[in-house]
């Protein structure tokens, strides 16, 4: 029992476990039905409960895997007039996102004697295997059909990326007779660092942010979470309105019964963030689109009949922007955290050495001294590198918003219903732009007041009287001799720096008397 209850649930037991190939496809195919399980349950479920089914168990059979296609971003055909459906539940396909990636992850780290990318390859094609099996089920005639080509083709390339991302990221994983976070060998990475050094050689020194990307990346996530942030916060107002006005007594009338009142709910959850993303959006200002010809914004919002759905409901009312500009003003509090962090990291985030006697303008130790140490001092960034570090967080926060409002959107239905969500380029535009504005002076008063905070303690702690300055003067010039009898000639300018450094008050008496010592020690 206790062998049993230690052995962990995912691992494929036996003989298959000795051979990789096949328990690494048994795992794709375990992850692929896992996720078709957790849609097909509730469908099956809402089934059962219904007393007048107009369908069978097949059917609803049927439905689950169009469900789960349409998680993955495949277009599925409805009706006899075969109108295409394109909206993704991106709740689906967040879920199918992350067991892929862990799935990856986990084969990648299993056997480190097998290639790279056999074990990953193998969940891949596991996972595509199911995926032709549910497009062949629901490829027949019926309500919903699926596209066998194009279908299969949009779950292997979301499998693909998931499944790779997870096998990268199982390089930082640690293993016997290896240190954590060591990378594995990678054949194009030394080429890659050529290419991209002689890149960065031909930018200018004062439009470069050394060191900054992890820096931008962390600055466009934040950007990206506060947006995030202020389109659930329009659906939440929304939601509030509406319980408060009673305007979603509209699509409760269609609830007829329990299991009409669950599948709507269920429906509005798996479409949440798709909702989020819309919030984000009329934020933004460029708002979304609920059917041709309309549009739902701040400034505005022209609309037409709409399906009787829950999230429908909380649709603005037409008519002009009024109060509903005050949305705009969430979008610029998304810019404040990443001007923070860039304008921290300009301000010293960097390390790039700093040879002896080498006096750079933008370098909080211009003399040089921690290089005497052998070590790197931090260096901050051209006021031009910081915004230019501002803009690049600025454009992937924006590429990432309209690549998700794109996924977010697509067509309900032909006809009127063609077109919903947003406009991709005009919301990344609006994102970018949102943060650009905000960000670059926040990150530039915030380099500012980061450098000069540092020179206001050092002069406050220099008017503390005259016999002390004059006490660290004298005591400063008489170490600085001490130490050129133990330099060669050559560091005689840094030794110079060094006593400048001293007379400003920058430099701590004790830490100059240290190394005059030493200096000393090796005179006699």
């Amino acid at each position: 029992m206790t062998q049993l209850m230690g052995r962990p649930i995912l691992e494929v037991p036996g003989e298959l476990g000795a051979r990789p190939v096949l328990a690494d496809l048994l795992t794709g195919v375990r992850t692929a039905l896992l996720g078709l399980a957790v849609v097909a349950v509730p469908v099956l479920g809402l089934w059962v409960v219904t007393p007048y089914a107009d369908d069978g168990a097949a059917g609803a059979v049927r439905l689950a895997g169009v469900i789960w296609l349409l998680g993955h971003g495949a277009p599925v055909l409805r009706g006899p007039l075969d109108a295409p459906l394109t909206v993704t539940p991106l709740l689906l396909g967040l879920l199918a996102v992350g067991q892929l990636h862990r799935a990856g992850a986990r084969v990648a780290v299993r056997h480190r004697l097998r290639p790279r990318w056999s074990g990953p390859l193998a969940v891949w094609s596991g996972y595509c295997a199911v995926a032709v099996a549910v497009v062949a089920q629901c490829a027949g005639t019926g309500p919903f059909r699926a596209r066998a080509l194009p279908d299969v083709l949009v779950v292997a390339l979301l499998a693909a990326v998931a499944t790779a991302a997870g096998a990268r990221t199982a390089r930082r994983v640690p293993e016997r007779g290896r240190t954590a976070g060591e990378p594995w060998p990678a054949p194009w990475s030394a080429s890659w660092q050529v290419l991209r050094r002689r890149a960065l050689d031909r930018v200018p020194g004062w439009a470069r942010f050394d060191g900054g990307a992890a820096a931008v990346r962390t600055a466009a996530l934040a950007g990206g979470a506060g947006l995030l942030a202020a389109g659930a916060a329009v659906v939440a107002v929304a939601a509030v309105l509406d319980a408060v006005t009673g305007a979603g007594h509209r699509a409760t009338a269609l609830a007829q019964g329990p299991a009409a009142a669950a599948g709507l709910l269920l429906l509005s959850v798996v479409l949440l963030p798709n909702a989020v993303l819309w919030g984000t959006a009329y934020a933004l200002g460029p708002g979304f689109a609920a059917g041709t010809g309309t549009l739902v914004a701040p400034a505005g919002t022209v609309l037409g009949p709409l399906p009787e759905l829950p999230l429908f409901a909380l649709v603005a009312e037409p008519g002009a922007g009024g109060w509903r500009l005050l949305a705009c003003l969430l979008p610029p509090l998304a810019g404040v955290v990443p001007a923070v962090l860039l304008g921290r990291a300009a301000a010293g985030g960097a390390r790039v050495p700093v040879g002896p006697g080498r006096a750079d303008r933008y370098s909080d130790d211009p003399d040089g001294l921690d290089d005497l140490d052998g070590r790197d001092e931090p260096a901050a960034w051209h006021p031009v590198g910081t915004v230019g570090a501002v803009l690049a967080a600025a454009l992937l926060t924006g590429a990432a918003v309209a690549a998700l409002g794109w996924l977010s959107g697509g067509a309900l239905a032909g006809g009127r219903m063609a077109e919903l969500g947003p406009v991709p380029w005009r919301t990344g535009l609006a994102a970018a732009g949102w943060i650009a504005v905000v960000a670059v002076p926040g990150a530039l008063l915030t380099r500012a007041r980061v450098l000069g905070g540092g020179q206001g303690s050092a002069a406050g702690g220099s008017r503390t009287g005259y016999a002390r300055r004059g006490a660290l003067l004298l005591r400063a010039r008489a170490y600085a001799v001490v130490l050129r009898l133990g330099r060669s000639a050559d560091r005689i300018e840094a030794d110079r720096a060094v006593v400048d450094r001293v007379e400003a008050g920058r430099v701590e008496v004790d830490r100059v008397a240290a190394r005059g010592a030493a200096g000393a020690d090796r005179a006699h």
